[in-house]
């Protein structure tokens, strides 16, 4: 039976973490379809590009990647340390990267003085923000959900399109961790997709 997510990450058992998305059905990421003869490769691009971008968003560093063709790992560190230092600005720009906010969020980084209730409201938001921004499970559902949407629009078909959620699993240790990014980084070299991992 599968475990919530809660008791599979534990910041203060390691802050590092191995999550692998896969795709459904035949569905491509990205690659040569042999079967339909559609090539998905600009879609590699665009999931790296969206991948690192949000580690930059999020308070957790990419420390190691690889995209498959449908599926793709990633190594992530929870950066603790980074998000309880930021202040109300920060956290309020950055949650602005991927989302609309609300009116109050809006009105403070247009720089419109807040009344007290507003500061009360804005204090509740940043708080929750700041957990969300230091979690795995919301960078990974704002990743897969942004590729998924694309992917469907240029299918032309609707539903699921990632394998249920993202597999985790702690890296408890340093070998554990240089373990995983080995296997990470050679991943697209045992599938025959590249010949070095630097090719990779």
């Amino acid at each position: 039976m599968p475990r919530p997510r809660k008791s599979q990450i534990a910041v203060e058992a390691t802050p590092y973490y191995h999550c692998v998305s896969r795709c459904v059905r035949r569905a491509f990421l990205c690659g040569d379809d042999s079967y339909s003869g559609k090539s998905y490769e600009h879609r590699r691009a665009f999931l790296e590009k969206e991948l690192l971008r949000l580690g930059e968003v999020f308070y957790l560093d990419v420390v190691a990647y690889s995209v498959m063709s449908n599926h793709y790992h990633v190594v992530l560190f929870i950066d603790q340390e980074a998000m309880k230092a930021a202040d109300t600005n920060e956290i309020v720009s950055k949650w602005h990267q991927i989302h609309k906010g609300n009116a109050v969020s809006v009105k403070f980084l247009d720089g419109e003085s807040l009344d007290r209730h507003e500061i009360d409201q804005l204090n509740v938001y940043v708080d929750r923000w700041r957990e969300q921004l230091a979690s795995i499970s919301w960078y990974m559902r704002v990743l897969n959900e942004k590729v998924a949407r694309m992917a469907n629009i240029e299918d032309d078909v609707t539903g699921r399109f990632w394998e249920g959620r993202f597999k985790c699993q702690a890296l408890l240790d340093e070998q554990a961790l240089l373990s995983c990014m080995a296997y990470v980084d050679l991943n697209p070299v045992r599938a025959g997709m590249a010949k070095t991992p630097e090719e990779s």
